[in-house]
């Protein structure tokens, strides 16, 4: 009679951990493809282009004139006495030092604005996300992880409705 009971209630307990397995919804949301594909994320990027690339032709033809300025100095250092030699290349070192800080200046500023942007998206995004997670009776949806079954990556749905939200 025991063994009958303990046997009820070991299959009692795999049915119910069977039944909540089955009640318990698990999406997963890749943001890598929300920041590529979503309307909101191309937007911003167009945004920091157009914002961004003036100075980044200012940069790359000041690039430009510095290496034909070096290019020139190469050429005619033969016929250059020591003195002139030594001043042309302190002005390419200054030069090449300015060069470097508007370089590093610009990137920072760049990387600035776009973490903005992105975090911009990634609110909209998480937005999405908690108003399909209650839509559709979700437990946990994750944004992070090393493996995903296909079957609970929701990512299309979320930017079906973030591209929706951009096109209104």
């Amino acid at each position: 009679m025991k063994k009958f009971l303990v046997g009820v209630c070991v299959g009692g307990i795999f049915l119910s951990a069977s039944a909540i397995a089955q009640e318990f919804r698990v999406g997963f949301v890749s943001t890598d493809r929300i920041f590529k594909e979503a309307g909101t994320a191309k937007a911003a990027q167009a945004k920091l282009e157009q914002e961004f690339s003036k100075r980044e032709k200012e940069l790359v033809d000041q690039g430009a004139s510095l290496k034909s300025m070096v290019d020139k100095l190469e050429r005619e250092a033969p016929t250059l006495s020591e003195i002139q030699r030594a001043s042309r290349q302190r002005q390419l070192v200054d030069l090449d030092r300015e060069f470097q800080r508007k370089r590093r200046e610009f990137q920072e500023d760049l990387n600035a604005r776009k973490n903005e942007e992105l975090q911009q998206v990634l609110e909209r995004a998480n937005k999405v996300v908690k108003q399909l997670a209650e839509a559709e009776k979700y437990d946990l949806i994750l944004q992070e992880a090393v493996y995903v079954n296909p079957k609970h990556d929701i990512t299309d749905k979320v930017l079906k409705i973030l591209n929706a939200a951009v096109t209104k």
